[in-house]
């Protein structure tokens, strides 16, 4: 940020401000509202603000809140995309030339509040944006835990704000009360704040400032963005309940969330975009005749996915496999005769009643090289680096952070190891009263992950890019398709 002299005695305004309170920050802001915006455009620019609505994935009929929004630069970003913004800000100053900036839409309410104590109801709002806000807030975790506390369950919190940086000069020269964040301190208070999925990353953007007093001169610090979605409460148990009434009734998942009287993990065969379109892959829910015939008949009658991992999964003889939440069993039992005896598969599920089902399938039938263990995908009863494959059939999608899962996934798995599952993703954005209906998660529908946020959530677990053959559409929630996929990824050598 290169400040004109014309504009403003920075230094010495600062001066005068740090020696009549602790926190510059406000009165600092009271002083340069009317150049912010000229100050702010050498500081960084809008692809800032394009990166992290990019990562917000906004519905029309959303109600976000801006924190720390000063003349509305986020905002004036926001107004298009959603129904309502809410702009806050602590500076009447910055207030002031925010309703100038922003005038031209019909949709935006002004507020002078602390970011520490938010005027809004709990669970009222459906995302929360703070831009450059952590550093100049005395309690980065309390503001976290704040805006948490107004989101709606699945509602989301995106952050942006400086890496951690060396450059004091920009306390006494910019009102900064922190000298940025390192990512792994952000994401672990979020992780604290309780939220679920976290992403914390580069948005490839930078801030750029110069010192007046130790002639530092175009000091360039990168810019992260932090995204998390608050939790549904109750989904957990729910899914537990549900598939525990499944595995004792010998019946499969019902519900409408799909649009079509039942559930998506019980679809009809969908056929892949990218085998239409190349004639290259082809998959499809139901498992060939021979599949059908090589495992128990209480196993194959008691299919609860969206597709066939082992299709794609090239299982060979002597590997170890491990099926997050195996239910019944089938796909566990289709691997366990491609790896042969000299391999062995662990299947994991959480749900007693169906671990029960399969155990007894196993016995009954003679499997030696597979076993079903209890456990939950976030956290696997399997020793690190022990795995060659991972495969898991339309259940990501039902549990509660698919982050911690991909690095759970991540850390059993040998170097070179596979990951191969079935699920259900969204094309596009959802409306926040489906995303927040605890019962439509055992039809896994509610807790799909939008296919970019899958991808960089398992990019974030540390494997390689990976990559999705997608479906036909199993129909549309809040006007966005949902599809089933088959994801595949491999950890780095």
């Amino acid at each position: 940020m290169v400040f004109f002299k014309g504009i403003i005695d920075r230094k010495n305004t600062i001066k005068r401000l740090t020696l009549t309170t602790k926190n510059p920050s406000k009165p600092y802001f009271e002083t340069v509202a009317e150049q912010w915006d000229q100050i702010r455009g050498s500081y960084f620019t809008e692809a800032v603000r394009d990166a992290v609505i990019a990562r917000a994935y906004l519905h029309p009929n959303m109600i976000v809140a801006d924190i720390g929004a000063g003349t509305g630069f986020m905002s004036a970003g926001l107004a298009a995309h959603v129904s309502q913004v809410h702009v806050v800000d602590g500076s009447p100053a910055m207030l002031a030339a925010a309703r100038k900036n922003l005038a031209e839409f019909g949709n935006i309410t002004f507020h002078e509040a602390d970011g520490l104590k938010l005027p809004f109801e709990d669970s009222s709002l459906d995302a929360v944006f703070a831009n450059m806000y952590l550093h100049h807030c005395p309690d980065p975790l309390a503001a976290i835990r704040e805006m948490v506390r107004v989101l709606r369950p699945g509602g989301r919190l995106l952050l942006s704000d400086m890496d951690a940086h060396s450059h004091t000069w920009m306390r006494t020269e910019m009102a900064d009360i922190w000298l940025g964040f390192p990512r792994e301190k952000i994401h672990g208070w979020l992780e604290e704040a309780g939220m679920v999925n976290i992403l914390v990353g580069d948005t490839r953007q930078s801030c750029t400032s110069s010192s007046e007093s130790t002639g530092d001169k175009e000091v360039v610090v990168s810019i992260f963005y932090a995204s998390g979605t608050k939790r549904v409460s109750g989904m957990r148990e729910l899914v537990r309940e549900e598939y525990g009434a499944i595995a004792e009734k010998n019946s499969c998942c019902g519900g409408s969330a799909s649009g079509d009287g039942g559930s998506a993990c019980c679809s009809q065969p969908v056929i892949s975009l990218e085998s239409l379109e190349q004639g290259e892959v082809h998959f499809e829910q139901d498992y060939s005749p021979q599949e059908q015939a090589d495992v128990p008949p209480e196993a194959a009658a008691f299919s609860l996915g969206c597709g066939n991992p082992i299709a794609m999964a090239n299982l060979k003889p002597g590997e170890v496999v491990v099926d997050i939440g195996s239910g019944g069993g089938l796909d566990s039992f289709l691997a366990a005769r491609k790896v042969g005896p000299e391999g062995h598969v662990i299947g994991v599920d959480m749900t007693p009643a169906m671990l029960k089902r399969s155990r007894r399938s196993a016995k009954l039938n003679g499997y030696t090289n597979v076993e079903f263990r209890r456990g939950d995908a976030a956290d696997l009863p399997v020793e690190s680096g022990s795995v060659d494959v991972i495969i898991s059939n339309c259940v990501i999608n039902l549990t509660e952070d698919k982050g911690k899962v991909f690095h759970e996934a991540y850390r059993v798995l040998k170097p070179g190891g596979r990951l191969e599952i079935s699920d259900m993703v969204y094309g596009g954005p959802i409306g926040s009263e489906a995303r927040a209906a605890a019962a439509g998660w055992s039809d896994c529908v509610t807790g799909a992950l939008i296919e970019d946020e899958m991808l960089d959530l398992v990019a974030q677990a540390g494997f390689n890019a990976g990559k999705v053959r997608r479906s036909v559409s199993h129909g549309e929630v809040s006007g966005a398709k949902i599809f089933s996929v088959i994801l595949s990824a491999v950890k780095p050598e």
